[in-house]
Order: C-alpha cells, then sequence, then structure tokens
C-alpha cells in the first residue's frame, strides 16, 4: 500500500468503517511511514477537537431587553359585574407561552430532522456497499479468488460465508466474470462476485438478510455509484457499478433471469 491509498482510508480507518484485512493494511503502513502517522493523528485530533467544541450558539441577555422594551405596557384586567374577567396577556406570560412555544417547535423540527435525515436500513446498506466497491478498487483489493470459471469461484466461498452464492457466467454476453472476494457489510460476511463490462467493474454482493427484503428491483445512485438491490431465493443481492443503469439493470435482469429456474415447454 503506498501513501495515495492510506490516505482514502484514515478517515474510515478512525471511524471503523474498515473490515479487519484493510484495516490491518492501513495501520502496517502507518507504522512503517512517518508522514501517514501524522496525518493519522491530525485527523483524530480533528475529529477529538469537533466532538468536544461547544458550538451552541446563546441569544445574549440585550435581546430580551431589546424584545422587552419593544412591548406595549401590560394593562390591569378590566372587571365588570356580571361578567368573567377579561385576560390581558403580560409580559411574563407572553414569554412563558414564548419560550413554551420555543420549546414545542424545536422538538417538532427536531422530530423532523430526525425523520428526514436519519438513513433508514436501506440506505445505510447501500451506503455500505458502495463503500466496499470503492475500497475494492484499490490496488491488490478486487479479488481473493482470480477467476472466469464459475465452478471454482462458488466452491471457493464454502465455510466463508452462511451460503455460497449463486455465480453466473456472462462472459458471453458481455458481462466477463472475473472472480470473487470475501467482504464485511454490516459487520457479516458477504460474499462478492466481481464482473467487468469493458473497463467498469461490476461487484455483486450477495448475502443473507442484508437489508429488507425486495422481490422488485429498487435503484439508486449513491456517491455517482448506480445501486441495484432485489431478493431472491432467501438472499439478497447488490450490484454496485458506474456502469450507466441502463446497461446495469440489463446485468441485473440477466442475473435474475439465470437465477430463476428454466421451464420445460
Amino acid at each position: 500500500m503506498n501513501c495515495a491509498e492510506c490516505e482514502i482510508l484514515l478517515h474510515a480507518l478512525i471511524d471503523g468503517e474498515l473490515d479487519a484485512g484493510h484495516a490491518r493494511d492501513v495501520e502496517a503502513h502507518v507504522a512503517d511511514c512517518s508522514a501517514c502517522a501524522q496525518k493519522l493523528k491530525e485527523f483524530r485530533a480533528m475529529r477529538d477537537a469537533l466532538a468536544s467544541a461547544d458550538l451552541k450558539e446563546a441569544a445574549p441577555a440585550s435581546l430580551r431587553s431589546r424584545i422587552d422594551a419593544a412591548l406595549p405596557p401590560a394593562a390591569a384586567p378590566a372587571r365588570a359585574e356580571g361578567r368573567r374577567k377579561i385576560f390581558q396577556p403580560s409580559r411574563r406570560s407572553f414569554f412563558g407561552g414564548f419560550a413554551a412555544g420555543s420549546a414545542l417547535s424545536a422538538a417538532i423540527a427536531a422530530s423532523l430532522v430526525l425523520t428526514v435525515f436519519r438513513p433508514g436500513q436501506e440506505q445505510t446498506i447501500a451506503d455500505e456497499v458502495v463503500s466496499a466497491h470503492i475500497r475494492s478498487l484499490q490496488p491488490g483489493h478486487l479479488m481473493d479468488v482470480e477467476t472466469s470459471d464459475q465452478h471454482t469461484v462458488k466452491p471457493w466461498f464454502d465455510g466463508k460465508v452462511d451460503v455460497a452464492p449463486p455465480v453466473i457466467d456472462l462472459t458471453a454476453e458481455g458481462f466477463t466474470l472475473l472472480g470473487g472476494r470475501l467482504d464485511y457489510i454490516d459487520g457479516e460476511p458477504v460474499a462478492s462476485v466481481v464482473y467487468r463490462r469493458r473497463k467498469h467493474i461490476i461487484n455483486l454482493f450477495v448475502a443473507q438478510r442484508l437489508g429488507s427484503e425486495h422481490s422488485f428491483v429498487s435503484a439508486r445512485t449513491v456517491q455517482g455509484y448506480n445501486v441495484r438491490h432485489w431478493s431472491y431465493g432467501g438472499l439478497d443481492f447488490w450490484a454496485v457499478s458506474d456502469l450507466d443503469p441502463e446497461e446495469l439493470g440489463e446485468f441485473v435482469d440477466k442475473i435474475s433471469a439465470a437465477l430463476r429456474p428454466s421451464r420445460s415447454p
């Protein structure tokens, strides 16, 4: 691993996003490279500084005084015989209501932020498979078993994952089988079957219970990479590539068709 490759992975190492193999590679390089060790130290210091910094801004006391001065004088409650007391808000009640309303608004806003911005499991897994795809593109990380023989790739996964993935050779249809790799998504070992379309790499991640079940193909784009997800036969499939959406869809269609049992006429 060189310094350029290491620097890309330093933040992932700090955040605990690397699998054990990649983490060992980065740590081994840092142990022998003073420049990268210094960068790692600086990144960690920056993270700790941001985590401990008091970034809340309190409104100055003068702001309350200015609002108080701008309010009309409090009027005495009007009373009349046989009539109920008419309420006139005082400055105290105004600010009490203002504070309660602000707290309620803040709570509502916080719930909206959590609803809108907290990623669901599906998006979280999509982010992780794209990160794994990007890591695989680093030199020496794409494949653990390099062969176009599907009968060699499939048994290689035996004992490494819960269920050996289906390995389909689509070389004759323009998607060249390159081999396979053991990867980790959401802390679980998963199989990645690697294909190439011209100069574009496709990682097909296969595992059990990797995201919610989809009988249909869901499509999304993450960090500029196209992602397709579907489920079949108790397995989850995630295809990731910078290939254009139409060609990646064609790849998914061919994989899906090969997974379905053929029907006799």
